[in-house]
């Protein structure tokens, strides 16, 4: 692995650079932590010569905020949320914060973990260092995380820009899609490990797609039905846009910590189950 060429000074760096949610999950894997950071700096001396790669995510959502937010927001103008008026830009752009995290942290921890564990065997050349399966789990969720962490960064930039920040509770908006993209890389990762063919990678696309179409993305909670509702609200994408959304436009209460355990267990639950997958296909 490249991570060898650096390792001393990987070794150096503090644990606390972690985000919190990894810290927790690593506590309760017991893992030690320090050898998944020499797969995140492989990673990353990996994209420092396919950075286009890594730039061309953050236009999508930029993109949908400038032709859907603006465009169509000419039109609708305002929308009810929470019994208060919103403009419409202002009300869509959170929920693309919230998938602009989401779509940062799943693709490297479905198709490109693919490729790396059955095509590069890049875990195998691991597992003959130091490093365990549980290591490899959070290493790669590490660097889905700083992946969906610099999307999000880049949108929550463009948002100030164009005034879409209305609270000062927007300061907790880019932690909170941090964990957004833990929550979907936990997952993302373990469901990866079931998978034994690129054709099995479609139902991502599968799962991905409505949940951006449909998690109240575009429109209020209120348009469905109730029995639609409930499946809405059970959706992870749908308590990361609710949180981002309460964050943003300053409709703060305690409904919204069980958004954050909800993102937080699921996270978890996906890297430790990750971990326990990466631990049988490569030990067996």
């Amino acid at each position: 692995m490249s991570s060898r060429t650096g390792a001393s000074s990987v070794r150096e760096l503090p644990l606390r650079i972690l985000p919190a949610p990894l810290i927790a999950a690593r506590r309760g894997l017991g893992l030690g932590g320090r050898n998944s950071l020499h797969l995140v700096e492989r990673h990353a001396r990996v994209y420092q010569h396919t950075w286009l790669m890594l730039v061309s995510g953050i236009f999508e959502p930029l993109f949908y905020l400038l032709s859907i937010g603006i465009g169509i927001g000419a039109l609708v103008g305002n929308v009810s949320y929470g019994g208060h008026q919103v403009d419409y830009t202002s009300f869509v752009a959170p929920g693309l914060l919230a998938t602009s995290a989401m779509n940062g942290a799943i693709f490297d921890s479905t198709y490109n973990l693919f490729f790396r564990m059955k095509y590069d065997k890049i875990y195998d050349s691991a597992l003959t260092t130091p490093m365990r399966p549980g290591d490899i789990a959070l290493g790669e969720i590490g660097w889905a995380l700083i992946r969906g962490g610099l999307y999000a960064l880049a949108f929550m930039v463009v948002m100030l820009v164009l005034g879409l920040a209305h609270s000062p509770w927007t300061v907790l908006a880019l932690p909170v899609a941090l964990l957004i993209g833990f929550a979907f890389a936990g997952v993302g990762m373990a469901a990866t490990t079931f998978m034994s063919s690129w054709q099995h990678l479609e139902f991502v696309n599968v799962a991905m797609l409505p949940m951006f179409l449909f998690s109240t993305t575009f429109y209020p909670l209120s348009v469905y039905p109730r029995p639609v509702q409930i499946v809405v609200e059970c959706t992870p994408l749908y308590q990361g846009i609710a949180l981002l959304r309460g964050l943003t436009l300053g409709y703060v209460g305690p409904s919204l910590l069980w958004h954050v355990l909800y993102l937080a267990v699921m996270g978890v639950a996906g890297l430790s189950l990750a971990g326990h997958r990466i631990s049988r296909l490569l030990l067996r």
